[in-house]
């Protein structure tokens, strides 16, 4: 059987290691012998905020830097990049760079991506997603690099490789693609269409340090020590969700992946080149998903009604907010507020995207799932 995903022990992001480890996991299949010379060649990578790399919510720029060496010595073109949240400006993404540490990406002969463009595509073969705008540095590339981070998320449950191509909408119009897909099973149907669209080369997942509990940006770091390297992001992300302990169906855009035949409903079914059990953590803190866990298709009355009192939604800790108003600022239906020094989130507004949760700098939000709904799915 030939080998889909490769996973390998990266104990720690020092430059041998990194080294070690980005071989290690290309090998099996096939290592680089793909790229040619006078390629252009882009990373897209995780930087979802202006974040350090000791907070597990970014690519760590080791990782990032030995890859572009890698790709330098056959010759080719590196462009690394992402659209964060926030304003898709030079000077916003700039500070993202500098804040996630980019700059070893420059000093491995790379290029960080300065092409703020947007464009208009469509996608005939798109299920949920066939027109959208797209940042434009990815279409002079000959070839896509998915180089994603292990995390969890509110709205997926997980992020990982399919989620990483969110990065591939311009920052300010992501509340936008919330609010045409506010359910958790039509955002992550979206997402799916979005990696098909790209068609990555490669796909990496930088799973030495993850981020558990509230994630993808104020979660806790949790070591697992490990690199892993897939032939696509279905059958990486789907490998992803066993490393946390979530069931394949229990992550949106993985059910999707496996309802398309994109990847297989058993990780067991693919060809890995070792245990993933070794890496496995069955304790990893999760998060709820109001996609995978219905409960208003359980319960035969009540409707809406019983679909927000059973669904996950955000909650406000008054006691570290500071009132910055960035929640209110990335909502895309309004329904975050600053009322007297603090955020207030209006339940018959909130679609649950939990923008406010992911962009909140302080961890002042989080995803809190109704005691009924936690007794329900006991």
């Amino acid at each position: 059987m030939p080998v889909n995903v490769s996973i390998v022990p990266c104990p720690d992001y020092s430059s041998e290691n990194v080294r070690r480890a980005l071989s290690a996991a290309l090998e099996p299949l096939g290592g680089l012998d793909w790229v040619e010379p006078g390629m252009t060649v882009a990373i897209k990578t995780n930087l979802v905020s202006r974040m350090k790399p000791e907070s597990a919510a970014v690519t760590h720029p080791a990782l990032l830097a030995a890859l572009t060496e890698e790709l330098r010595a056959r010759g080719a073109r590196v462009v690394v990049g992402d659209s964060p949240g926030g304003p898709w400006t030079a000077a916003w993404v700039r500070s993202v760079y500098h804040g996630a540490g980019m700059e070893a990406v420059e000093a491995a002969g790379g290029e960080l991506n300065g092409d703020f463009g947007e464009t208009e595509v469509t996608f005939a073969q798109g299920k949920t997603l066939r027109a959208f705008t797209y940042t434009s540095w990815l279409q002079s590339a000959d070839a896509i690099i998915d180089f994603a981070k292990l995390k969890t998320h509110g709205m997926a449950g997980m992020t990982a490789a399919v989620k990483n191509f969110f990065g591939t909408i311009p920052g300010t119009r992501k509340p936008e693609m919330h609010y045409r897909y506010p359910n958790a099973a039509d955002f992550c149907s979206m997402l799916v269409d979005l990696a098909l669209f790209n068609a990555p080369r490669l796909t990496l997942v930088d799973a030495v340090d993850c981020m558990e509990g509230n994630g993808p940006t104020q979660g806790t770091p949790r070591h697992m020590g490990a690199l892993l390297a897939a032939d696509t992001p279905f059958n990486a992300d789907l490998v992803c969700a066993r490393l946390i302990g979530m069931e394949a169906m229990d992550a949106p855009s993985v059910a999707e992946a496996v309802r398309r035949g994109l990847c297989p409903a058993d990780w067991r079914d693919l060809g890995i080149a070792v245990d993933v059990e070794r890496f496995a953590i069955p304790d990893f803190e999760k998060l709820p998903v109001n996609g995978s866990t219905e409960f208003g298709t359980k319960i035969p009355f009540g409707g809406a009604f019983m679909r927000r009192a059973f669904s996950a939604r955000p909650k406000v800790d008054a006691a570290k907010c500071i009132g910055c108003g960035k929640c209110a600022e990335v909502c895309p239906p309004k329904a975050a507020q600053v009322v007297e020094g603090r955020a207030r989130i209006e339940a018959k507004k909130c679609i649950r995207c939990f923008c406010c949760q992911e962009f909140c700098p302080k961890g002042a939000v989080t995803v809190h799932r109704p005691l009924l709904a936690r007794l329900l799915a006991k």
